[in-house]
């Protein structure tokens, strides 16, 4: 089998307002992503997404095509860690996120030879995933708590306050009134997005030891190994870290040898896909670490990573970025959380799931090759 050709089509939809902090895409209300599609001679085809609200497909489409293409047509798909490895070589020219979809689509297509969902083909540890609910960054104290409350009678194990970011002791305020509405036994995370000092973070993150809050994620720099180890060494709470770090699978090295971070972070997108991630929670098992699956940030970003999650032992949770439709787009039926707080991985072929074609046909804005 050998790959005959490579191409992103561009689709356009329209995405709910919601603010991400710094990390806020400006534009209309209007979401540009991207279908990766790697054709064989043999008629089976990968698929993958590109784009999320924060970070549209026009940024990484373009750099795929162009420095990413050649490495790839011509191969055996079969041979994913050799082309993973010359992908990574060439990432400085283009982005991690787009060697993370060549790496999703060519997993996509190793499953449906195999006829196997990739989860199973990877080393199948469990089927579903306790799921919890990561907030938007809302003005008011008062939104959170409904939101929480929302969440939590809809059955999600947990919530994770990404706080307006607006000072710390703001950020304490919608902390406590957060726990107050959950009540004591409900789990609560907190999610800073690297924009404390130092003294900022310890003090923040004592507060949240007290309010019993099960982890505090990003609350330094995403770069500042030095002070998270210090962070670290002063706090009970779980600190967890890299999400956002530079770097792909190699640069988590320091962050385990320097014990800066309680846990490891990321997903098929930021890392560079599957085989990346694979390569990061084996890392991290061999520490006694947990790797924590990062949202992907689209529906087939999200899939791969739940695949991920039910293949690994060392992973405790799946995250849900509200609002839940801003992430939802291009299948035919995609994934939702139940009742029971889990949601559950899909067990067709490859990535299981069933794109919507004519969707994506409908709103095509153009086709990069």
């Amino acid at each position: 089998m050998k790959i005959t050709d490579v191409t992103v089509t561009m689709f356009e939809r329209a995405i709910p307002q919601a603010s991400y902090g710094r990390h806020t895409l400006p534009g209309s209300g209007k979401l540009t992503l991207g279908l990766l599609r790697i054709s064989t001679d043999e008629g089976v085809e990968g698929h993958a997404f590109l784009g999320s609200p924060v970070r549209t497909a026009e940024l990484d489409a373009a750099s795929l095509v162009i420095a990413l293409k050649s490495v790839v047509v011509g191969r055996d798909p079969m041979q994913r860690e050799a082309i993973y490895k010359d992908l990574a070589r060439r990432a400085g020219l283009s982005t991690w996120r787009c060697v993370g979809a060549i790496d999703v689509a060519l997993w996509d297509i190793a499953g449906k030879v195999a006829g196997l969902p990739i989860y199973q083909l990877i080393g199948s540890f469990r089927e579903k995933a306790p799921a919890y609910a990561s907030s938007p960054g809302w003005a008011e104290v008062e939104q959170y708590v409904e939101e929480a409350l929302t969440v939590k009678a809809h059955g999600y194990t947990a919530y994770k306050v990404h706080p307006p970011r607006l000072g710390w002791q703001r950020d304490l305020e919608v902390a406590h009134a957060v726990r107050k509405a959950v009540g004591d036994d409900y789990r609560l995370m907190f999610d800073s997005t690297g924009v404390y000092t130092y003294p900022e973070a310890l003090r923040v993150g004592r507060e949240l030891e007290e309010l019993g809050y099960y982890w505090f994620e990003d609350p330094l720099p995403f770069e500042d190994i030095y002070n998270y180890t210090k962070l670290k060494q002063k706090l009970e709470i779980q600190i967890m870290a890299t999400e956002l770090s530079p770097g792909a699978f190699h640069a988590y090295e320091p962050w385990v040898s320097q014990k800066a971070t309680d846990a490891l972070r990321g997903d098929v997108a930021l890392k560079g896909g599957i085989t990346a991630c694979l390569k990061t929670a084996h890392l991290a098992e061999a520490f006694r670490l947990n790797y924590e699956l990062h949202h992907g940030g689209n529906s087939l970003n999200n899939v791969a990573n739940l695949h991920v999650f039910c293949a690994i032992p060392n992973t405790e949770y799946f995250e849900v970025v509200l609002p839940d439709e801003a992430q939802k787009c291009g299948l035919v039926t995609d994934l939702s959380v139940g009742s029971d707080g889990f949601v559950h991985v899909p067990k067709g072929p490859g990535l299981g799931v069933e794109i919507d074609f004519d969707l994506i046909e409908k709103s095509k804005i153009r086709v990069l090759s």
